[in-house]
């Protein structure tokens, strides 16, 4: 059996964040456990070209700060900030999101993506 593409193991994991959650791309890029957070960031940038994934749900995924990265890739940072909080997730006055309550647990240590 072929190895998934890695593009597609990364789309695979943000789908399995909750609605109402957010992932860090260092997180995402920890679960993969092939990737770095920069390459985690160009596979969702990628998704602007690939109109046939709109059910990965790219906006749950922000940076290490709790805040929304800018984006220059046809995904507005508004258009997340409205879909995040369509979500029930909410931003405090410095734009950030208290990861204590709407950061994702993750999956369980052992995926069938994550290093053995």
């Amino acid at each position: 059996m072929d190895e998934p593409r890695l593009y597609d193991v990364i789309y695979d994991t943000v789908r399995q964040i909750p609605a109402g959650k957010v992932a860090t791309y260092g997180q995402i890029s920890r679960i993969v456990g092939r990737c770095s957070a920069q390459m985690v960031g160009f596979a969702l940038a990628a998704l602007a070209n690939r109109k046939d994934d709109a059910n990965i749900p790219w906006q749950r995924v922000i940076n290490a700060k709790g805040k929304i990265s800018p984006h220059g890739f046809g995904f507005g940072t508004n258009m997340q900030r409205v879909l995040l909080e369509e979500e029930g997730v909410e931003f405090n006055s410095e734009n950030e999101i208290n990861f204590e309550v709407f950061g994702w647990d993750g999956l369980p240590a052992k995926t069938k993506y994550a290093r053995e």
